[in-house]
């Protein structure tokens, strides 16, 4: 016996269809209780074509739901050679949709969930959420599989098949690997209480390097920035971008720079704040160029601007001061981010200050002290914003290769 999902079309949303084969090859149509837009379902993945937006997300947790129970069923009928009727279908079909989400004790998801929980007064919103996300992913691979995970099923399998059903669904090779290590965790959390996991066959193999696709603006960029002539609209955005790559600072940081940070120790200029990600205090000195905005401000730091209204406004920024060669990033296309080649001006976000701004003054200032400004705890995440590509400083080592062979000759 198997079934599967068809939607049967009305107006104004159509009606989602178990369709399932019984003996002697005979099908039958049950009805479920779920609806959906007709145009919003995907035929061939049997599933909202969005499971991201959260009418999609809600409704595809209710199907993988199903996929599972009715699984479990169909396996417990076969081992009692008993006969499956549409009744009986429809009866678990109902009692699956109305009843509340809860992970089966002794499952996974139940670890998984009470581990997050018991972390909550320990752990920031941030990381709470990247929790959350590992959880989700959990839930469609148990939808994937049909099958709910218990402890004895994550092993050296369960990492195949995770693997495979990440590289079916497009997710990042990042996004699997950080879920599998989170399982782990949550296998060595039960392992010291005296719980017997197979946390020590949950290996991966060795990640592949991804290359970097962000994108850094050189101080050559931020000078043609600094001089584009613009609309008054967008002045306020364009000191906002040249401050954020002159503090190395992230946006719920620098859009909050105020007067009242500032201090003058030993007639030097410095903003004093504390990190809204991380919690640190940060003593950070003023760039001369950051000054000069101020300076040209009146002394103050510029207008406020939305989030949302900022990262539009320094792209139409970036056209206007000429930044248009073209380059490869990872850009969100649908639910999935691809590969693709485009202005370098589209590319420009507000974390691109922040990058910037570790990547110009890379080599040129001592890395203990460029961390103490951005507020990266160690050397490894912060080389993370480096840049890949540095004209600026390949520029600088062939110029020393034609000084070095020119004196080689005259030797």
């Amino acid at each position: 016996m198997h079934f599967c999902f068809i939607l049967k079309k009305c107006r104004p949303l159509g009606k989602i269809i178990l369709k399932f084969t019984g003996e002697n090859n005979q099908e039958f149509l049950v009805p479920t209780l779920l609806r959906i837009e007709n145009e919003l379902w995907d035929a061939e993945k049997q599933r909202p074509k969005n499971i991201y937006l959260k009418s999609g997300k809600k409704l595809n947790v209710k199907l993988d739901r199903l996929r599972i129970a009715l699984t479990a069923y169909l396996k417990q009928l076969e081992s009692k050679k008993a006969v499956c009727t549409p009744e009986a279908i429809g009866r678990r079909i109902k009692t699956c949709c109305r009843k509340a989400t809860a992970y089966p004790k002794g499952s996974l998801l139940h670890y998984m969930q009470l581990y997050i929980e018991s972390r909550l007064h320990l752990i920031s919103n941030a990381t709470y959420k990247r929790y959350v996300v590992f959880l989700r992913l959990i839930e469609r691979f148990e939808g994937f599989r049909m099958q709910t995970l218990s402890l004895e099923t994550v092993n050296a399998g369960f990492v195949k098949d995770f693997l495979l059903f990440g590289e079916k669904e497009q997710y990042s090779q990042s996004t699997v690997y950080r879920t599998v290590n989170f399982v782990r965790t949550i296998l060595n959390f039960l392992e010291k209480r005296g719980t017997r996991t197979f946390a020590y066959e949950l290996e991966l193999p060795k990640q592949r390097t991804a290359k970097k696709s962000f994108v850094t603006l050189n101080e050559a960029e931020l000078a043609a920035i600094r001089k584009a002539k613009l609309p008054e609209e967008l002045e306020p955005a364009r000191d906002w971008l040249v401050i954020s790559s002159y503090t190395g600072q992230r946006v719920s940081d620098f859009l909050r720079f105020d007067n009242c940070m500032l201090e003058t120790i030993d007639a030097k200029k410095y903003l004093s704040f504390v990190q809204q990600k991380t919690g640190k205090q940060i003593l950070l000195p003023m760039h001369p160029v950051v000054l000069e905005v101020l300076k040209n401000n009146n002394g103050c730091f510029p207008a406020k601007i939305p989030i949302q209204k900022y990262n539009k406004q320094i792209k139409e920024v970036a056209r206007l001061a000429g930044i248009n060669h073209r380059v490869t990033v990872r850009k969100r296309r649908g639910f999935r981010a691809f590969l693709q080649t485009i202005p370098k001006w589209e590319a420009v976000s507000s974390h691109i200050g922040r990058r910037s701004f570790a990547t110009n003054f890379y080599g040129r200032i001592p890395t203990p002290l460029l961390m103490e400004a951005t507020g990266h705890g160690t050397e490894e995440m912060f080389l993370r914003y480096i840049g890949t590509a540095d004209t600026g400083r390949a520029t600088e080592l062939g110029m020393y290769f034609e000084q070095t062979h020119g004196n080689s000759r005259a030797a």
